[in-house]
């Protein structure tokens, strides 16, 4: 568990680092564009008194030099009846399109209000702008600065992701292989020995579990060189495989645990799977179930079907998961023991998933009220 939160804390981190980023970006953004909104204000103030001393007086020179620098705000000149008089800066088109310069009008009405210009005999004028392409470009800029770093920032975390997933494949598999070959040299020595013991005391217990442990060391190395190849998936006989699971089980956990196999379904004794890997399923879910509960309680394989698929539910009576973790529970590392490695649902959510292509979910829980995981199997492959 303290691994995955390490992981979840890094991206969390790294997510908030994108957002300050973008954030900072924003603010500059937003106040450079308010100081440049300021600035083509005064422009439009400006061209608005060069129409002032037009009418007023011979100042020419000044009204050339105030036209000439504004040559980015887009400006429109009416008069008291609401006739446009001159525009500047506009799209060529709109100076013989009258609807079209009517549009632009209330455009520039809605996002600033007019200047007043007051003429000699009480006549005002008024002068509509708008913000210029640039300034309007650069109000858009931050966002879309901010949506570029969230890319890459996701696409960072996608790569890194598949980088280390591949990485951990290659270490499951490698270990898992290891793992078999170390575990097949002294399995069959113990099968050897097997023999001999149940020929000299015949009838023990010691004759009758030791070749069942015996084979199941064989079935355990068989699982681990699975890993990383992919299974045959043939037509089986599911509810026999929880029954012979379940009895396997029930002499190596706790005897004050009862545990139970209900079969309700008719047509799943054709289902394809793997009976060596989703028997290791089964037993994970079980083992898991049974260090829940403490060495007391119920466990319980239910089987039942629909039309499409078969489902496998392992319910206990144990501390249950908190809904937080339901998905948490499948991540490599995650484990509540202090002795937990956190693999096995990792295992068999793998299992389940990527070799039967099925699913695995935490179907209910309640902390303190036990927990129910389900595995859903298609019925045809």
């Amino acid at each position: 568990m303290n691994i995955y939160r390490k992981r979840l804390l890094w991206k969390v981190l790294l997510l908030m680092f994108a957002v300050v980023i973008g954030l900072g970006s924003l603010i500059y953004t937003h106040d450079l564009v308010d100081r440049l909104k300021e600035e083509e204000r005064k422009k439009a103030e400006q061209w608005a008194e060069a129409t002032r001393r037009l009418v007023i007086s011979d100042d020419f020179e000044f009204l050339f030099s105030i036209i000439e620098d504004n040559t980015t705000v887009p400006v429109i000149l009416i008069d008291e009846e609401e006739s446009i008089i001159s525009q500047r800066n506009l799209p060529a088109a709109l100076a013989t399109d009258t609807l079209g310069m009517v549009r632009e009008l209330k455009k520039m009405a809605k996002r600033n209000d007019p200047i007043s210009i007051e003429l000699p005999n009480g006549i005002v004028n008024q002068l509509y702008y708008r913000e210029s392409t640039l300034l309007r470009q650069l109000r858009v800029y931050p966002y879309v600065q901010f949506a570029v770093i969230l890319l890459f920032i996701v696409v960072a975390y996608v790569a890194f992701s598949s980088s280390r997933m591949a990485e951990q494949n290659q270490v499951w598999v490698g270990l898992s292989r290891e793992t078999a070959h170390q575990l097949g040299t002294p399995t069959s020595s113990l099968s050897a020995w097997s023999e001999i013991i149940c020929s000299r005391y015949p009838g023990t217990d010691i004759a009758e579990e030791l070749p069942a442990d015996v084979e199941r060391l064989s079935r355990v190395a068989e699982r681990f060189s699975l890993i990383g190849s992919k299974p045959k998936l043939l037509p089986d006989n599911l509810p026999e495989l929880a029954v012979t699971t379940a009895a396997y089980l029930r002499k190596r956990i706790a005897s004050t645990i009862n545990l139970e196999v209900k079969d309700e379904t008719v047509n799943c004794k054709e289902v394809p799977f793997n009976s060596v890997l989703l028997g290791w399923v089964i037993e994970n879910l079980v083992k898991n179930s049974a260090d829940a509960m403490k060495g007391t309680g119920q466990i319980t394989i239910m089987l039942t079907e629909n039309d499409h698929e078969s489902f496998i539910d392992v319910e206990d009576t144990g501390k249950g998961i908190p809904r937080k973790d339901f998905k948490t529970v499948f991540k490599p590392g995650y484990t509540t023991r202090e002795r937990g490695w956190g693999l096995g649902l990792s295992l068999s959510k793998r299992i389940v998933e990527e070799y039967h292509k099925g699913k695995i979910f935490v179907l209910r829980s309640e902390p303190g009220h036990g927990c129910c995981m389900r595995i859903v199997l298609k019925k045809q492959a």
